[in-house]
C-alpha cells in the first residue's frame, strides 16, 4: 500500500474538532506565492494549484522514468495546504478576500531533495510546455501551534479560530501570528465535490508561552 501521510501522521492531518497543542517539525514543500481572492476563477490562486499538482505528480511518478530518486517509496500525494495573511490586518478579514496574500503548498516526502525538485521543474516544463518558474522548494518549521479540525464553510472559520485562541490562553499560551508565523490551513476535502457543510479543514495557528 502506498504511504499515506494523513494516516501515518494523524496528529498533523486528522486532529479532533476540539483544539489541541502540537509541535510541528521541519518539513519541505512545493510552494507558490500570490495575492488575491482564491474564489476568482481567473485569478492566480487557481493557476497556482494547477502548477503545484503538476510538479507533485511529476515527482510521484518519477519511478516510472529514467530519473531515480534515492530512497523513493510509493506514496499518496499529501493534501493541499495554504498559509494566509493580509497586510495591516490582525488575523483574517474574511470580508475582503481580494486582500489575501497566500503561499499554497503541498508537502514533499523527505527523500525529495532540491536536486530532485529542479529535475521535476525541468521535466514538467518540457512535457507540458508551461512555465513553472513560480514553483519553489520551501523548507518550513512551524514549531509550537494550536490546531483544530473545522467542519463546514471556510467563511465560518472565525468561530473555530476563537475556540483555538481561548484554548491557547487557558493553557498558558498566546497566539503568535507574524510575518514569519502565519495562519495555516490544510484542505482535506475537495470543495468542488463536497457539500460545503461537510468540508474538512485543519486550521493551525502558531503560539508562544504567554
Amino acid at each position: 500500500m502506498p504511504f499515506d501521510y494523513k494516516k501515518e501522521y494523524k496528529e498533523f492531518y486528522m486532529p479532533p474538532q476540539t483544539p489541541t497543542i502540537v509541535d510541528i517539525p521541519e518539513m519541505n514543500y512545493l510552494a507558490v506565492r500570490g495575492i488575491g481572492d482564491p474564489n476568482d476563477e481567473q485569478g492566480e490562486y487557481k493557476k497556482a494549484i494547477g502548477r503545484l499538482y503538476a510538479i507533485a505528480f511529476t515527482i510521484k511518478m518519477s519511478y516510472k522514468g529514467a530519473h531515480k530518486i534515492s530512497g523513493y517509496f510509493e506514496y499518496v500525494v499529501p493534501p493541499l495546504e495554504g498559509f494566509w495573511w493580509q497586510e495591516n490586518t490582525r488575523g483574517i478579514d474574511y470580508g475582503h478576500k481580494e486582500r489575501f496574500h497566500w503561499i499554497s503548498v503541498i508537502r514533499l516526502p523527505d527523500f525529495v531533495t532540491k536536486v530532485d525538485f529542479d529535475w521535476a521543474i525541468g521535466e514538467a516544463t518540457r512535457k507540458k510546455k508551461e512555465d513553472f518558474s513560480k514553483v519553489e522548494f520551501l523548507t518550513c518549521r512551524e514549531g509550537l501551534c494550536v490546531q483544530c479540525m473545522h467542519i463546514g464553510s471556510y467563511d465560518d472559520e472565525p468561530s473555530t479560530i476563537q475556540a483555538m485562541d481561548e484554548f491557547a490562553k487557558q493553557n498558558g499560551y498566546a497566539v503568535d501570528l507574524s510575518e514569519n508565523r502565519l495562519h495555516h490551513e490544510i484542505y482535506l476535502s475537495d470543495p468542488t465535490k463536497c457539500d460545503v457543510a461537510k468540508l474538512k479543514t485543519v486550521i493551525r495557528h502558531p503560539i508562544k508561552p504567554a
